[in-house]
């Protein structure tokens, strides 16, 4: 866990995502990324100077996943836990009936998380994306709207006043992976009828192939995000070179 949380600590320090007085929330879908963040960042808090406060948030999609397991987590690591519960999936797939439902349910997710962070004080959302989530995400904008784009380290949203940070860009799947099954998470099953089925799990299997003909071509790509850099990705103070994907 130390050299997981010492490349958290380095990317939320890179970037400036904290402060001290900050209320930071962790969006606990029950998937191993977000579940890994929250156990680093409880970890961070003990020694980071912002001294910044942490909750968790789920935003239940009414799929009828049982998170008994992640409140028993956050219990456990003194994290204050909320579940939100919404008919955001029986409304996208039964009354909708989306053909493309990723867009919308993520848009519908983020509303009713801004808002449980407004109604419990949290001025911080910090999002599971890592290392691979920003060089596929490069290579969607890229392929699907012929853009050179990625989502960005920190993002104001200026209408809620949440500022949503990604601390975990340092750190690779391969080993939130190992993370995960070392310290025995309670990864909770996502039943959603999308799943793996989508234009990202596209675009992983193709940089994964290109990967075994290219071995660093996600450091690669993710550095170059940073020295070009793309609008945000520049580190504030000297440049770090990026993790290996095998970090």
């Amino acid at each position: 866990m130390e050299k997981l949380v010492s490349l958290v600590r380095r990317c939320a320090d890179d970037y400036h995502m904290l402060a001290p007085g900050d209320r930071v929330a962790v969006g606990l879908s029950g998937g191993k990324d977000s579940l890994a963040l929250l156990a680093l960042l409880a970890e961070l808090r003990r020694y980071h100077p912002s001294r910044f406060g942490l909750q968790a948030v789920t935003i239940d999609m009414g799929l009828g996943m049982d998170y008994g397991p992640v409140a028993e987590f956050c219990r456990q690591l003194e994290v204050p836990y909320t579940r939100v519960e919404t008919q955001i999936a029986p409304i996208i797939f039964e009354h909708r009936q989306e053909k493309n439902p990723c867009s919308m349910c993520a848009k519908m997710r983020r509303g009713a998380l801004s808002q449980t962070l407004v109604e419990l004080g949290c001025n911080k959302a910090a999002l599971g994306h890592h290392f691979d989530d920003a060089v596929e995400t490069f290579f969607l904008s890229l392929f699907y709207e012929g853009r050179i784009s990625c989502f960005q380290p920190v993002t104001d949203l200026d209408r809620s006043g949440i500022v949503q940070i990604r601390p975990m860009l340092y750190i690779s799947e391969r080993a939130l992976e190992s993370f995960a099954q070392r310290q025995n998470l309670p990864v909770v099953h996502n039943p959603c009828p999308a799943d793996k089925h989508t234009k990202r799990q596209e675009v992983k299997q193709l940089v994964a192939q290109l990967s075994a003909q290219y071995p660093a071509l996600k450091e690669r790509v993710f550095g170059a995000m940073q020295r070009l850099p793309l609008p945000q990705w520049a580190p504030q103070g000297r440049y770090r070179r990026p993790p290996s994907p095998m970090a």
